[in-house]
């Protein structure tokens, strides 16, 4: 049993990512389409835009003639094995093609911030830490910002920032929501944000006597402080202010096409993020549905979350949910590091909570079908390490070599939240 009296849940690790790199992906508006073996979702919906139009003169025939010539060249060069020509808004992973950079730090796209359907803004309660505040915020990009799970989109604050720039330079924040969006429109996208205060340190953009209240209402007139710009611009916003959104990107934490992928995730703090995603789709959204209602997803899904206090945990409501309507495809597990510690003593973190279960989850690495997602602080890699090199080494083998053997694999993936600011 997991904190709490919880069957133990989702490892929400960002450590593994599926197969042979096929991407569960809703193809953008304007990408073509074509047929594959069975996916973790449906086709997009929600998109009315239409594919690209040609616009400008018609070309004379002679010109029409040399275009046609090109183009049978442009197709035989390819056919040799050169580089096609890259298009403008995807990138392709590994045969497909992905939305990426469809908007530039220079030319962002202006979304608006909506009410969530599902959360209030402020996720958690103070907790006596300066940067208590986590924060779920929704932007309606009116389809025009298309995204998977696992990728990342730019917000754009007014500035200064701590170079003195003015817009700020972008920050990269991981999607918390699902390709369709928390409200399943594909219309808009969900971030969680952990507002960053920091008090009497080398960083001061704020010194004794000028700190404000924040949205949450919190202030420190007494102390010389750190306010992350954009976090802070993020976590003060309200329903109808306006975003600067650049992206998608992000290719390291894509799910897999296999509907019987195992996803080991492990998150700590706003790390959720990605995993939200992937569960979303997974155990929620109509478009991760079979015509029958039954989900498509048919593997296991084990979320570790590592919080430093009960009042930081993030979405368990929607964790609970998923445990009790599939109790066989999904675990959860918590690891509360300034308030639980294990048989031995010892704090709780991630590694910690993993060593509970570790010859379970070394049995489950060994399926080519499990991937392992990692997100957070930096440091979960080495407590991989920590956890599975004993038993690695007992089985003869070298714990380092296996997760480069993973990551190879593209089984084994890693993201820093340390991105937003």
């Amino acid at each position: 049993m997991s904190r709490s009296g919880r069957v133990p849940a989702v490892l929400a690790a960002g450590a593994a990512c599926a197969g042979a790199a096929h991407w569960a992906f809703v193809t953008p508006a304007g990408l073509p389409t074509r047929e594959s073996a069975p996916q973790l979702r449906a086709t997009a919906r929600g998109s009315n835009a239409e594919a690209p139009k040609m616009t400008g003169s018609v070309l004379p025939t002679g010109a029409l003639f040399v275009a046609a010539a090109a183009a049978s060249a442009a197709v035989a060069r390819r056919a040799e094995g050169e580089v096609a020509v890259k298009k403008k808004g995807v990138k392709v992973v590994h045969g497909k093609e992905i939305p990426w950079n469809l908007f530039s730090p220079k030319a962002p796209y202006q979304g608006k911030v909506v009410k969530n359907v599902k959360h209030a803004q402020t996720l958690t309660t103070p907790t006596g830490d300066a940067n208590w505040e986590t924060t779920h915020l929704t932007f309606d990009h009116g389809g025009n910002v298309p995204y998977l799970e696992g990728q990342s989109i730019g917000i754009i604050a007014p500035g200064p920032d701590k170079k003195g720039e003015t817009p700020a330079r972008i920050r990269l924040y991981s999607i918390a929501s699902s390709a369709v969006g928390d409200d399943e429109t594909s219309k808009t996208v969900s971030l969680c944000v952990k507002r960053v205060v920091d008090l009497n340190k080398e960083h001061v953009n704020r010194e004794v006597g000028e700190d404000k209240p924040d949205k949450a209402g919190t202030h420190f007139p007494e102390d010389k402080v750190y306010r992350g710009v954009c976090s802070n611009h993020i976590c003060d916003l309200s329903v109808g202010d306006d975003v600067m959104i650049t992206g998608p990107t992000g290719a390291e934490m894509l799910l897999p096409e296999d509907p019987e992928a195992n996803i080991v995730m492990l998150a700590t703090g706003t790390g959720i993020a990605p995993m939200r995603s992937y569960m979303r789709l997974l155990f929620n959204d109509k478009a991760g549905a079979n015509a029958d209602g039954s989900r498509k997803f048919k593997g296991l899904a084990w979320l570790f979350m590592g919080v430093p206090f009960a009042k930081s945990l993030l979405y368990d409501d929607e964790h609970t949910e998923y445990k009790t309507k599939y109790p066989d495809q999904f675990k959860f597990d918590y690891a509360v590091s300034r308030e639980d510690k294990n048989a031995a003593g010892q704090k709780m973190y991630i590694q910690t909570k993993m060593a509970e279960y570790a010859e379970e989850l070394w049995e489950l690495m060994q399926s080519p079908k499990t991937h392992i997602y990692m997100c957070g602080l930096k440091g979960m890699e080495a407590g991989m390490a920590e956890c599975f090199g004993p038993i690695a080494e007992k089985a003869g083998v070298n714990w380092l070599e296996f997760a480069k053997a993973m990551k190879k694999a593209d089984r084994y993936h890693v993201r820093s939240t340390k991105q937003g600011l």
